[in-house]
């Protein structure tokens, strides 16, 4: 892998709590302006500076990306940010409910993208990847960091002890009761061996933002070609990445509402599922294991577990609890043939869990709910190892990375 240490522009530690956002695309226009209300240092104003414009103006138009510019220079001006002098990696733990994931922001490679060796198992949205091509093109830094994972290694967890050990230079806890963590890592050997680390890895695997690796690949395309003497050491060859071990990470479920029955009564509903599934009532909310779903209607929950023979057992993605709920029952029975476009479906992902499903099934704003199983890391290396793209909302991974505590130059800055 092509990594090497970069020199961060980062908030100062006495306005962190101030500066720091969640990512980008988690968060709707309304929620932005509720973040960076009485609050100037809020770095929404730089990653999402469409909040700063009322509803007249579009999220996409010029004058959005140059505001997110203007306000990220009077941010440096101000000594909000400031670059360090020399270059250096970056520990950021994070920790929740009583995990915690330890990774390392790097400067990774959009050679390693292009090539296959960071793996993909999303597909993405043009018009998101125009989006943050125009906004990094704009400000010359990447703003957000793209969330990659790798194989566990006992040498990982020996490099960055003796820096867990030492006091972070940010510590605070987020609004989602998330424990942020984070160390500036500085010296030589500790450089040194990161540096052998990553160079020695096969491959990384992106957990989350598939678009920001590809609007980084495609500012980078735009640079190199009005560079006529790009040699491929420029910063522009590389993005913002924080990379964690694999069984660090949590994957929590990415749960179904339906909006209708597609004509069919409850009873009717419960028939026809039962000639793919077995069916039975239940007091859980949550299936305890894979293959199995909890569906709630009317009050009432059922477990229901997809029958033999009904989905390829050798399809790494056919097999999927998504692709088996898609297939044998949301697009035959209840007409969803395409998730991505279909109004009759809404996703719940993350720490609201099945109680908000309960809660809008109860409430008329569904009329069934589908709590799924997550999906493993295991399942994902698989899927991305083969080349293969997992179904639309397949993944939460949870905590998100925090926007707004070290970014990435692509050009020089301070």
């Amino acid at each position: 892998m092509k990594v090497h240490p970069f020199r961060g522009i980062r908030p100062r530690a006495d306005l962190v709590e101030k500066v720091n956002v969640p990512p980008y695309d988690t968060v709707e226009r309304a929620e932005v302006r509720q973040f960076t209300k009485g609050n100037p240092h809020s770095f929404f104003h730089v990653s999402r500076a469409d909040g700063d414009f009322d509803d007249s103006v579009g999220e996409y138009e010029d004058k959005v990306y140059r505001k997110a510019k203007d306000n990220f220079a009077r941010f440096l001006h101000d000594g909000i940010f400031r670059q360090d002098k020399e270059p250096g990696y970056y520990l950021y733990s994070q920790t929740w409910q009583g995990r915690t994931q330890n990774g390392i922001y790097i400067a990774a490679s959009c050679d390693d993208y292009a090539e296959g060796d960071i793996k993909k198992h999303e597909l993405t949205r043009k018009d998101k990847e125009e989006d943050r091509t125009h906004h990094l093109l704009t400000l010359g830094i990447n703003t957000g960091p793209v969330f990659l994972f790798f194989k566990d290694s006992p040498v990982y967890e020996e490099i960055i002890s003796d820096v867990l050990a030492t006091p972070p230079e940010y510590h605070f806890t987020d609004e989602h009761e998330v424990t942020n963590k984070l160390w500036h890592i500085g010296d030589p050997e500790h450089i040194r061996r990161l540096s052998e680390f990553f160079t020695g890895l096969p491959c990384m695997y992106i957990a989350d933002g598939h678009h920001r690796a590809a609007s980084a690949f495609n500012a980078r395309k735009k640079l190199e070609a009005d560079n006529p003497a790009h040699n491929g050491t420029e910063e522009y060859n590389f993005f913002l990445a924080v990379t964690f071990p694999g069984s660090h990470l949590r994957i929590l479920p990415y749960n179904r509402l339906v909006t209708g029955l597609n004509g069919m009564t409850a009873d009717e509903l419960l028939k026809k599922i039962g000639e793919r599934f077995d069916i039975s009532p239940t007091e859980k909310h949550d299936p305890e294991a894979g293959k199995s779903f909890v569906l709630y209607m009317d009050g009432k929950s059922y477990l229901i577990s997809p029958k033999a023979g009904t989905y390829d057992t050798n399809d790494a993605v056919g097999s999927l609890d998504v692709s088996i709920l898609q297939t044998n029952l949301l697009a035959p029975i209840l007409g969803i043939s395409d998730p991505r476009t279909s109004k009759q479906i809404k996703f719940v992902g993350g720490r609201k869990g099945s109680a908000e499903l309960r809660r809008a099934v109860d409430a008329g704003e569904a009329a069934i709910a589908f709590s799924m199983y997550p999906v493993t890391v295991e399942e994902l290396m698989q899927i991305a190892d083969s080349g293969m793209i997992m179904p639309p909302k397949s993944t939460w991974f949870e905590p998100k990375l925090r926007s707004g505590l070290v970014l990435h130059g692509i050009e020089k800055t301070g």
